[in-house]
């Protein structure tokens, strides 16, 4: 089977910026991964390329890479599956991350996250004895990370604010989290909590959707933010409109966006001074819907919801 690769080559040390060069290849059989014809180009075209790989067996997460757009391991993607796709095989490093040279890129600030933290036990000071056939359903699959840090060259927030965790280290920490021999769960939410942390995280779902291990960051980061909710950590804006939303939609079985504001900076009046500008002048316009509102008819099985809900946690 004839295929094209179009790799973006960049050397720092000779290159003013990253150039794009096509390679024909003649591959055995349909069955090749596109770390396959990487490996053949190296050894029979192009000796200079470099990208990293070691396991081939989607465990180690070396060989991630962006392959026609998207996040994926190179030795867990065939060529013929590509091709038959998108008609072209074109091969990138990943993004957010310094490129090093070629499809190599530095690692090093995503193993900082990592550390950040705190990646393991601390334990209580009596020991708790674990069910092993209970802890890995508690750990919703995260423990199945293989750091290949494909979710974190996906991550929105990460394009927009460079100092947010992201969703390996994220997840990471919900494993340790969610794992009753623990002995510094609180601590560990209020750090996760504050700047950079859960509530930076926009929900775009790209790492869900580009894991090769099914993980799930985002539901993770989801999880933890249910985990601080209950340990009485509120104190965040991103908290603080949660509890906002469902405190209203209890009342009124329907968010009431002129109440939303009001409650989110209740009591603080520095708070409150600082959106009553805007809110004067949305009220000028016509803007500000009808601060009070009768509650939705059928708002008793709403309120019936919601106490369901309170009495199964």
């Amino acid at each position: 089977m004839r295929a094209t690769l179009t790799i973006e080559r960049f050397n720092p040390e000779t290159d003013a910026s990253p150039s794009r060069e096509d390679y024909r290849l003649d591959l055995a059989w349909r069955g090749n991964t596109v770390l396959d014809a990487l490996f053949q180009l190296k050894h029979e075209v192009d000796g200079s390329l470099t990208f990293r790989a070691s396991c081939r067996s989607a465990i180690c997460g070396s060989c991630a890479m962006i392959i026609n757009g998207r996040e994926r391991l190179a030795c867990q993607t065939l060529v013929s599956d590509e091709i038959d796709r998108s008609g072209r095989i074109d091969v990138k490093p990943l993004r957010q991350m310094r490129v090093v040279k070629d499809l190599v890129v530095e690692m090093n600030p995503f193993w900082q996250k990592v550390g950040a933290i705190t990646p393991w036990l601390t334990p209580k000071k009596e020991p708790e004895s674990v069910n092993p056939q209970q802890a890995p359903h508690g750990f919703h699959n995260v423990d199945a990370c293989i750091m290949c840090g494909a979710c974190v060259s996906a991550c929105s927030s990460l394009e927009v604010s460079p100092g947010f965790l992201g969703p390996a280290a994220l997840a990471k920490a919900y494993r340790f989290v969610a794992d009753s021999r623990e002995g510094q769960g609180h601590g560990r939410l209020e750090r996760l909590t504050g700047h950079d942390g859960i509530w930076d995280c926009v929900r775009c779902n790209f790492c869900v959707e580009v894991c090769p291990k099914d993980v799930k960051p985002m539901e993770a980061i989801i999880r933890l933010r249910r985990h601080a909710l209950h340990a009485g950590l509120t104190q965040h804006p991103g908290a603080t409109h949660i509890t906002a939303f469902m405190k209203i939609v209890k009342q009124e079985g329907r968010l009431n966006e002129a109440r939303m504001p009001i409650a989110m900076v209740w009591p603080s009046l520095r708070r409150m001074a600082k959106i009553m500008p805007l809110g004067i002048r949305m009220w000028r316009r016509g803007k500000v819907p009808a601060l009070f509102k009768r509650p939705i008819r059928g708002i008793r099985q709403v309120r019936r919801l919601f106490k369901m809900r309170e009495g199964s946690r």
